[in-house]
């Protein structure tokens, strides 16, 4: 059950509220002045704290502020029996939730609880939502391969510098991306990622620099681009190898000249963008087949970044392994489940052609597929597709 910590220097208040919380079936703990409350407030956490505001050794605004210190994220309501108008105005300023004058209401107090618990879920969740977006773009691994991206991102990222990222596919170009645009001084700005591959070659000049109404037969509202949508932030040009010649040409103008024009449209744009590339395709193939741009290329490859495949980061398999494995156990809600060494051994002798996206699918076959601890036995079972 929810706990409650109550901050008051009189005896009859603490009792008497620890008596009324208990009786909501809340835990209690009470403390008689504001060190004493300061002391258990680092040695546990509570969902509400009630404070007190006339109290020795330490008066309550004091206390609230040393509160936010110990647990910036703490919900504190204020109680007061010498409380001013100019008094609640400060506790709220200052971060309390809530004031409340003595002498106490009952039926005020317990539905001013509810309220600061339910803002206590929500802080608690939102926690949850960002640790949750965080993790999915993590780096994991300890290999030189990945640590020198790591440190090239790091030097790379506060510029503007384009940069185009080449691999297999799987291997973690998109959140190389990503990770650029976050350690970038872009970062409060928007990350628009457009896979070229999958829009076709006749939508693809829309999707990026938008179209105006009436601009072709579909064209019923006008529509903003790619490029609109990333100003100020990032545009992350997916499998660029895939886009078209003609959008490759306009591309081209928009990094020269910083200006697009939408499709069927004639006033030019400022757009305001860091351009990030990649494809899983041999660069230098495809503009001697003559289907990409030289020019292009030299444009977006100011800074050039290689994510290596899984097969040549070995050493980073089991890292990655048990990674997702506590990921798909969080994620399907099942028991946490471990490894056995032997069982990481066979992870890093597979072939992985699909490299990290692979990985993950084969982990989280064997987390449903097998029991509390993976074997290697297991893993030479399950990491090839399933078979009758």
């Amino acid at each position: 059950m929810a706990k409650i910590l109550v901050i008051d220097d009189e005896r009859s208040i603490r009792n008497t509220l620890q008596e009324i919380l208990e009786f909501e079936k809340f835990t209690v703990d009470t403390a008689a002045d504001g060190i004493e409350g300061l002391e258990k407030i680092k040695a546990s956490v509570y969902e509400v704290i009630l404070c007190d505001i006339k109290m020795p050794k330490m008066d309550g605004i004091e206390v609230l502020d040393n509160i936010f210190k110990i647990r910036p994220d703490a919900t504190v309501v204020m109680i007061s029996g010498h409380g001013t108008i100019e008094t609640a105005v400060e506790a709220i300023k200052k971060g309390a939730f809530d004031f409340i004058s003595k002498p106490l209401d009952l039926n005020r107090l317990l539905i001013t609880i509810r309220n600061a618990m339910n803002k206590t879920e929500l802080v608690q969740e939102t926690k949850q939502l960002k640790r949750k977006i965080s993790r999915t773009y993590e780096m994991i691994g300890e290999s030189p391969e990945i640590n020198f991206i790591k440190d090239l991102i790091a030097r790379v990222a506060p510029t503007d510098a384009r940069v185009f990222i080449t691999g297999e596919n799987g291997t973690g170009k998109e959140l190389v991306a990503r990770w650029l645009h976050e350690q970038s001084n872009r970062s409060a700005g928007p990350f628009i990622e457009v896979n070229c591959a999958a829009i076709p070659s006749e939508l693809i000049e829309s999707e990026l620099f938008g179209h105006e109404k009436g601009s072709f037969t579909s064209a019923i509202k006008q529509r903003k681009g790619n490029f609109e949508m990333a100003d100020g932030g990032t545009l992350f040009l997916d499998e660029i190898g895939d886009m078209s010649l003609a959008a490759q040409a306009k591309v081209l103008r928009a990094l020269q000249e910083n200006k697009i024009t939408r499709v069927g449209g004639e006033k030019e744009i400022p757009v305001n963008v860091r351009v990030v590339a990649a494809t899983n395709k041999n660069v230098q193939n495809e503009i001697d087949k003559g289907n990409f741009r030289e020019d292009l290329y030299h444009r977006l490859s100011v800074i050039l970044i290689h994510v290596p495949s899984l097969n040549e980061r070995q050493s980073d398999i089991p890292l990655l392994s048990e990674y997702f494995l506590k990921l798909v156990c969080e994620e399907h809600g099942m028991p946490l489940k471990s490894f056995t060494p032997d069982a990481l051994e066979e992870l890093k002798k597979v072939r992985w052609t699909g490299n990290i996206r692979e990985l993950r699918n084969v982990v989280e076959r064997l987390a449903i597929m097998c029991d509390k601890t993976i074997t290697g036995k297991d893993v030479l079972c399950f990491a090839q597709p399933l078979k009758k």
